[in-house]
């Protein structure tokens, strides 16, 4: 359809899950896509041959987007390689969960470092590039526990809720630059993560939600492509939720 043909894009952890069927569908829209992997080294070359073969230019960096110094290498290296950036989605996450009396100051302080101080860093990376441009879309991937809470994941719930509050105030500053910062909301999608689940418990979470059924990682990676394509031009600040109805 090449809804996104022309654009660069750069997706933080998409080596597999919900930032690989982000990364796929971007390829398939025609977009060039810059997207970094940590310790699935071998995912992120095999990803990189995927997008290739759609016919557009593609390349994985092994980075760490919680890393400030690191952040900047990153964009400077893809704004060097593709000539542009015209839309980041940061979707790199981790989660450490426990109940808040056992939960640890390293497993709070991993948690915000690499979900949310990793949203700044690119953010901030970026900004000179499109601010210069004229022109951008950012979409931070937060989650429904961010929206609404929940027990034993205060860590994440934190993190996430903070990226929202980092979107709204974004997309305040750069409206004027015709840059548009957004964020996406996913409730239960079902991942490699999930498989490994006993499958009664899984079905216990369907059964929780009114379209009874978790969603695909492609559902999320659609609401990417409208986000980072003109369709959206006049849509920033807002989180856009996709969760079967989960939470309203």
């Amino acid at each position: 359809m090449g809804l996104l043909s022309g654009k660069t894009a750069l997706i933080t952890g998409a080596s597999k899950g919900i930032g690989r069927a982000i990364a796929i569908r971007y390829a398939q829209e025609g977009a060039n896509v810059a997207f970094t992997f940590l310790s699935s080294v071998e995912k992120g070359q095999t990803l990189e041959r995927e997008l290739a073969a759609y016919g557009i230019k593609a390349k994985g960096y092994r980075s760490d987007a919680s890393d400030f110094k690191a952040a900047e290498e990153l964009v400077n290296s893809v704004v060097a390689e593709f000539g542009a950036l015209d839309v980041l989605i940061n979707n790199a996450g981790i989660t450490r969960d426990n109940l808040l009396m056992r939960m640890t100051e390293e497993a709070w302080d991993e948690v915000i470092g690499i979900n949310l101080k990793s949203c700044f860093n690119t953010v901030k990376a970026a900004n000179r590039t499109m601010m210069k441009a004229k022109s951008g879309s950012i979409i931070n991937i937060t989650s429904v526990v961010g929206v609404k809470g929940n027990a034993g994941q205060a860590n994440y719930a934190a993190s996430k809720a903070g990226i929202i509050g980092f979107t709204k105030s974004v997309a305040l500053e750069l409206g004027s630059r015709n840059i548009r910062c957004n964020a996406i909301a996913p409730g239960f999608i079902e991942t490699e993560m999930t498989e490994v689940l006993d499958e009664k418990t899984v079905q216990g979470w369907r059964d929780g939600i009114p379209m009874k059924r978790g969603g695909r990682p492609e559902e999320v990676a659609d609401a990417c492509v409208f986000l980072g394509s003109e369709m959206s031009s006049y849509i920033s600040g807002q989180v856009l939720q996709v969760n079967g109805a989960m939470h309203t």
